[in-house]
Parts: structure tokens; sequence; C-alpha cells
């Protein structure tokens, strides 16, 4: 006892805390995690206590789930004082508030609310032991995580004071599972999708944060954490072994981009260093991680596809009326009368062995939205943040703060374009009406086809297998032109060019409209296109170009997909008999 209580936080709570506490008189209202999921919906909910001198905040985590990596450096990333579980529980707070059921919730000395840390009360899960309490070391029949009286009574009384839930069919799913529970119920909306509706208005700036280019359709690859998700390998097929690589090298490069959402305990239970090494393939091809706790939101809004499972990501992507198309759809893992069962059963399925592009644009072409996950997501949305702060200081005993409640915006992500390093192979041909088609295909395993289409290779310096570059007909490069490590564009290509003989074309992208283009004849072209794309397209449009005319023409037009742009053609230098120069 005397190790442990060295580490109890002495201020602004504690035996001497009164001594040394500038405000020693406020409420404590305590943060409860269980993992670093359930501590994304403790964040969504923090703001509701900004501008209120009477309550102090403080943070704890239960230690009970299996998965604790990344808890420390969320609840220090809060910057609120975090108590070890041992002083949380001997300390008197006002108000705690958890979004999970996991660990001795019916040992802390206060009011206890519970919110949902999902769209709703879904997923089958063992109920826990006595020593526990948490769905990860459970050891009786499953049933439906937060509803069962395993869950959610202690000795037969509620172990909450108040229950959140977002919609009323989870409060007759509660009534039919654990009448004992019924009055702690409370409909209060779900703060997290509260928050992407709020930022739906945002959607352009979040796609030209992941790169995505005018034409071009967002894919969203999402996976739950559960062993038969998308993830997984544990399902009647292991799909992502046969989905990565034909995610990048099936789908065209400058009509598809391609990211992926997966639930933090994938991320944080296997180690976002084993995450990188298990999808470099795909990353070197133009896949992109998103954040698992500040960017998947704003991804989701992106999207224009999701590729998803059982789990709550694509259940709010349906909610938002985006297309879904299952690779995992486990409904032994789901409550038989809930809304995600009831979605699961009816939306599309992916074959992990046909092609791919043909079901994303079958499924693209015929979407009609299904109108159950937008109604059962919530029954107020637009209102969580009145209705829970409302609940949260009546629980206290104090009035609300003046001002309306508000939730946090969601933060607008870094810029991420995609960076393919992977072998391109490119498929050209005149169309016509003049214009030059590219179809750009990352690493792919088969040789593309495209009717009359010519096809060379395009590699960006940086590609991880060396051996690729002598066999390059266009060397690709991206980066500032002023960047002093590399030198001027033109420099630094003829430099490429005089060590890698085979490739005719090197080209220096410094922006999504221009690359400055040297050829191997002396040909220096700076390419400027009139819209945002990935201009490396247009360097290959370029080398077609010239693979037929000698002498560009001002403007070239260039076709990727949907998407048409006019490429300004500005020759700064023709030296077409001798070798190029710096």
């Amino acid at each position: 006892m005397g190790e442990e209580a060295g580490r109890w936080v002495r201020v602004p709570v504690g035996v001497e805390a009164g001594r040394w506490a500038a405000r020693g008189r406020c409420r404590r209202v305590l943060l409860v995690v269980h993992n670093v999921t359930s501590a994304t919906r403790l964040l969504d909910v923090l703001p509701l206590f900004r501008d209120d001198l009477r309550v102090q905040v403080l943070a704890t985590c239960t230690g009970s789930s299996p998965f604790q990596a990344g808890v420390a450096e969320v609840l220090a990333a809060t910057g609120v004082p975090v108590l070890p579980w041992e002083q949380a529980v001997a300390t008197p707070v006002d108000l705690a508030i958890s979004a999970s059921y996991g660990g001795q919730l019916d040992a802390i000395q206060g009011k206890l609310v519970v919110l949902s840390h999902g769209a709703g009360y879904n997923k089958k899960l063992t109920t826990p032991d006595t020593g526990h309490r948490t769905p990860d070391t459970g050891h009786r029949a499953a049933g439906v995580f937060g509803l069962g009286p395993d869950w959610v009574l202690s000795d037969g009384v509620p172990v909450a004071d108040a229950m959140v839930f977002s919609h009323p069919e989870q409060i007759d799913r509660l009534a039919e599972a654990c009448p004992e529970a019924l009055p702690t119920a409370v409909l209060a909306g779900d703060p997290c999708y509260d928050r992407i509706l709020a930022a739906r208005h945002h959607r352009d700036r979040y796609r030209r944060a992941l790169g995505v280019h005018p034409g071009q359709r967002l894919v969203l690859l999402n996976s739950t954490w559960n062993p038969t998700g998308l993830f997984g390998d544990a399902g009647p097929e292991d799909v992502l072994p046969l989905l990565l690589p034909r995610l990048t090298s099936e789908l065209p490069a400058d009509e598809y981009r391609v990211a992926a959402v997966l639930h933090p305990n994938i991320w944080h239970g296997h180690g976002p260093g084993q995450i990188r090494l298990w999808l470099d393939r795909a990353r070197r091809a133009g896949l992109t991680l998103v954040d698992p706790i500040d960017g998947w939101r704003q991804a989701l809004i992106a999207a224009d596809l999701v590729l998803g499972d059982f789990g709550s990501v694509s259940y709010y992507a349906a909610a938002l009326g985006t297309p879904v198309l299952l690779g995992a759809a486990d409904l032994e893992g789901l409550g038989d009368t809930s809304p995600v069962a009831a979605f699961v059963r009816t939306a599309p399925r992916l074959d992990p062995y046909g092609a791919l592009l043909p079901q994303l644009e079958k499924l693209l072409a015929g979407h009609r939205p299904l109108p159950g996950p937008a109604e059962a997501t919530t029954s107020a949305p637009g209102r969580s943040a009145a209705l829970l702060r409302g609940l949260f200081h009546r629980l206290i005993g104090i009035p609300e703060p003046p001002g309306p409640a508000l939730l946090d915006p969601l933060p607008l992500p870094p810029y991420e374009p995609p960076l393919r390093t992977a072998p391109l192979r490119v498929l050209t041909r005149t169309t016509a009406d003049g214009a030059i088609a590219v179809q750009r295909f990352a690493d792919p395993r088969h040789e593309p086809r495209g009717e009359e289409a010519e096809s060379h290779l395009a590699v960006h310096e940086d590609t991880l297998d060396p051996g690729a570059l002598e066999l390059a007909d266009v060397i690709l490069r991206y980066g500032a032109a002023d960047d002093p490590r590399l030198g001027p564009p033109y420099a630094w290509a003829a430099e490429v060019l005089a060590r890698h003989p085979g490739a005719s074309l090197a080209a220096y992208v410094t922006g999504p409209r221009e690359c400055r283009v040297l050829h191997r004849d002396g040909l220096r072209v700076c390419l400027t296109a009139e819209g945002d794309g990935d201009a490396a397209a247009y360097a290959s449009a370029l080398h077609a170009h010239l693979a037929a005319h000698p002498y560009p023409r001002g403007t070239l037009t260039v076709r990727t997909g949907a998407g048409l742009q006019r490429v300004t053609v500005r020759t700064e230098h023709t030296d077409r008999a001798g070798r190029p120069d710096r």
C-alpha cells in the first residue's frame, strides 16, 4: 500500500490537497477510461465542462482491459490530473463518467453515468467475471454488451445512476434484457455522431486533406477490432490478404484514392509499427492509414464508399448515406434485434474472389441509402451536447453554466496526399477528341489491359526495389522546387537521367498542378494544369505525346477517368541534339 500511495496524486485531490490547490472547493468529475476506444468517447464530452470554474476534471484508468497500449498517452494529452485506479476509487467524486462497463465501476464513490462507446449497443460479448467486470476477460455466455444484468447490475442494483442511450429502441432492448435498470435509462443522443453531422459541410476540405482530386473517388477501408472483422483472421475466410494488394493494383490510381480506418484496439493491440509493417506494400502503392483517434470521422465524411464490416464506423457511414460494401459480416457476434444486425443482413457483400473494380462501380451506380441506420443512430440529432450537459449538472447538483452547450468541431486534418513509391504501370491512348487518356496502376500483379493503349513504367526515385528504376521509362520525384537537398528541379532530373540511362524522362512534381520535366534529348518543359490532380500523370501524358510528336503542343488535354485537365506546356529550354545539362 505504501508503494501505491507513493504514486497517488497530491494536488488537486489527496489528504493535503486543501493546503495546496488554488481552487480546492471545486466539484469533482472523474473520467473513467477502459481503453483508447472508450477514451475517445469521453473526449467528445469533456468540452461540456469548459469555462466552468466550479468543476475540477480528473481521469483514471480501470486497468481491466487487455488493450492498455496508448491509454497513458491519450490521458496525458487531456492535460487533466490522472489518478491511479486505487486512488480513484478511494476518492469521493461528484460525478464519474464512463464509456464502458469494464472494471469495478461499483467501487466508485459518486454518481456514475455510462455512455456507449459505439453506435449504440449491438455486439455480443461474454459477460464479466466477478474480479474484473470487463468484456475482454469474461467467462459466461455471450449477451449484448451493456444491456444484460451481468453488465449493468451489481448485487441486483444498477451500477450506473444514468445509462445514456441515443435512441428509444435501445431502451426497449434494455427493458427486455434487464428491467431492473430501466429507471436509469436516459435519452441523450450521440455526441460522436453529432460531431460528424456538424462537420459535413467541410467535406471538400477533408477530401483535399487526403489528396482526393476532383473526379476521384475515395474508398475507405474500415475494420472493427473483432477477430471476425475485416482485419481479423478468424472469419469464414481471411479476406485481408486477398483484398489488400488488389485495392491499389486493380483500382486506377487517378480514379480511386484509398485510405484505411482501423479500430483503436487493432492499432494499439498489435502496435502501430506492426500495422505499418503488415500494410507496407499497400502504403507504398498509395493507401493512407488514418489516425484512429483524431482523423477517422473526417475521413468518413470524405468517403465515397466504405469497404467495411459489422462495426460502428461502417454503420455510421450507412447512417450518412454513404455506400457500404461488407467484407466481413459476422451476424453471430451481433444481437439478433440490434439495428446493426438488421443492416448487416441487408447490406451488399464483397466477393473477395471477384474483380474489385466492377463491384465498386456497381455499388456506386445503384446505391440507394438505407433508411434504417440514419433513423436508428440517434433520435436527437444535434442535441446531445445540451442533453448531456443538463444530465451531468443535475447529477452533480449544480445549475448549468450560462450559454449554449457545444461540442468541439472536428479539427482539420493534416495534408496527406498519397505518396506512391511502388512502380506505376501506365496505360495511355489518344481519344477521338484528341485528349490523352491516362490510367495508372500501382504495383499490379498482372499486366493491366487497355484497348489500343500504349504502356510505360513510371517509378518514384525512392522506390523500395532499386532494380525497378533500371526498367523505368519515367522517373518521378515530389518536393518543393527550392528544396536545397535535391537542388533545382532540372539539375535533379539531369542527375537522375545520367544515373539511369534506360529512362527517357524525369519529372519533378512541385505541387498538385505543376511539374518540371526533362527529356533525355535536352527538352525542358514546365507542365501546369488548371485544376488539382497528380501532376505526375501529366508527365506520363507528355511521355506518350512525345513518342508520336517530336515537339510538344502548347496545351495537352489529359483525361484520367471522369476527370479532364487542360495542361499548359511551357518549353523552358531545348537542346534536342545535346545531353541534358544543368
